[in-house]
This record gives structure tokens, C-alpha cells and sequence, in this order.
């Protein structure tokens, strides 16, 4: 798609950003669809002066990423009533000078498991009590699913179970726990914590279905023992395609090319396909 005076510009909002896997996504599903869209990453330290440069520049929508989803909000001239109650907005969708924020990174965690459990009437155990561990929780709940929250840190679990409404374990007794899925949504398996598993191995048997939001790499630590223990498993890039194709449909009105889109994050990632 060639860039001229009339393309439309979207982007991602974060510090840092280099790494993120969005524009080759987006990119991807716009030149897919012959859309005259392009998506770009913006490294964002001062989130006021951003969100007034969006505006200024017309830019059509953003994705926001760490460590800004809930610095936004104050800036915001509406929120969609789900992602006012997560308290974190990962989607900005910009008309006429407005900006209203969005939250699918729920949408994205609901759709991925659903491929493998019915999520209503489902147990799950929830590793983690940051920012995404919040999103996953809600939409969890929302779909009917009961839940279990496990952490590292006693305080922030407490608050994030009493908000959802739900038990909170330490994160060393959540081998403890059983259930029809396990979600890892805490940073171990990634960088420098890739040798780490967030839960005993001989505990993984205790789940049908073992989710990891990590996708760098691909296959982490636990989803290899969780494949080991018998379990169907899903990986990181399930969730960031949903979410992101829930933003594309948020921000075009169009049916995403999921495949298209899946396509791009593999390559992106150095992952051959046949």
C-alpha cells in the first residue's frame, strides 16, 4: 500500500516499544484488506503532551501498551464501561478530536482459551496481579468462569482478589490448586526469568488446558512441561492476535484477517510455516 496524503495513521504508545510485534500485525491486516492505514510505533515518555499530539496530528487510533494503560485514562474524553471497570485502556479510537479508550486484552484472553474450554461453568488458576493478570481476571468473570488468583506479592493479590471478587493464594501454594485451566500471567519465562516456572511442574497435571501470555519465545519453559503433563497449552501470541484483532475491528469497522495477522506475528518472530 503506498503512503500518500490521504492515508490514515494508527499507532502504538509505550516505553520502550521498539520490540512490539503490533505494526507487522496491523500493517499486515490493513494492506490485506487494501486499506490506505499504515501503524507505527510511538515511544512515549510524557503521556499528557502524547495524548495532546494524537489529537493535534490526526491520528485515527492507538494501541497502549506498558507502562501507560492506566496513565492515559485521565486524558480520555470517554472509556467504554468495561475497560472503566478493569481500570486500564490498551485501545484509543480517535473522531473528531475526541478520544474514547477501550480495553481488549480481556476480549483477547477469552477468545484464545475458549478454542479449548467452554469458559463458563470453567475453574481457573491465575498467576499474577499486574496490570494483565486484571484484564484476564474481569473477562474471565464476565464469560461465567470461576476463579483463583495466585501472586507473589501478598498486597497487590489481596487487592486484585477483592476487586474481582475472588480467592487469593500465594504464588507458592498454588500447586495446591486444581482446576480446568492454568494462565501464567506473571513476566516469568521471558528474558532473563526463562528458566523459571511460576508453579510446581508436578502440579501442571492438575489443569486440562495451560495458558502462557509470555511469547517471547514462543514455547516457554512451562508450556513445554505442560505439554509433558498431558496438558493442550496456549501460547502468548493467541492473546495478542485476539486483542489485536479486536482493535482492528474497533478501529475499522471490518471483519480482521485473523490468519493474515497470525502470518505476520510468526514471521516476525523468525517462526517458519509450511
Amino acid at each position: 500500500m503506498e503512503i500518500n496524503g490521504a492515508t490514515e495513521l494508527y499507532g502504538i504508545m509505550g516505553n520502550p516499544v521498539a520490540h512490539s510485534l503490533s505494526p507487522a500485525m496491523h500493517n499486515g491486516a490493513f494492506a490485506a484488506l487494501g486499506l490506505n492505514k499504515a501503524y507505527l510505533p510511538f515511544v512515549v515518555q510524557d503521556v499528557a503532551q502524547a495524548m495532546t499530539g494524537l489529537r493535534a496530528l490526526g491520528i485515527k487510533g492507538a494501541s497502549v501498551t506498558i507502562p501507560h494503560k492506566q496513565a492515559v485514562i485521565p486524558y480520555l474524553d470517554t472509556i467504554d464501561p468495561v475497560a472503566e471497570k478493569i481500570g486500564a485502556v490498551n485501545t484509543l479510537l480517535i473522531h473528531d478530536n475526541a478520544i474514547h479508550g477501550a480495553n481488549t486484552d480481556w476480549l483477547g484472553a477469552n477468545r484464545a482459551l475458549s478454542e479449548k474450554i467452554s469458559l463458563k461453568g470453567s475453574s481457573v488458576l491465575l498467576l499474577g496481579a499486574g496490570g494483565s493478570a486484571r484484564a484476564i481476571g474481569f473477562g474471565l468473570l464476565e464469560a461465567g468462569a470461576s476463579l483463583t488468583i495466585a501472586s507473589r506479592t501478598q498486597e497487590k493479590g489481596l487487592a486484585l482478589a477483592k476487586l474481582l471478587g475472588c480467592t487469593w493464594l500465594p504464588l507458592a501454594e498454588a500447586a495446591t490448586a486444581k482446576g480446568d485451566a492454568l494462565v501464567n500471567a506473571t513476566s516469568m519465562g521471558m528474558g532473563d526469568q526463562q528458566n523459571l516456572l511460576p508453579i510446581a511442574e508436578e502440579a501442571l497435571a492438575n489443569f486440562k488446558v495451560v495458558m502462557d501470555i509470555v511469547y517471547a519465545p514462543l514455547a516457554t519453559r512451562l508450556l513445554q512441561a505442560a505439554g509433558q503433563a498431558g496438558c493442550q497449552t496456549i501460547n502468548g501470541l493467541a492473546m495478542l492476535l485476539y486483542q489485536g484483532a479486536a482493535q482492528f475491528e474497533l478501529w475499522t469497522g471490518e471483519q480482521a484477517p485473523v490468519e493474515v495477522m497470525r502470518q505476520s506475528l510468526l514471521t516476525s518472530l523468525g517462526v517458519v510455516t509450511k
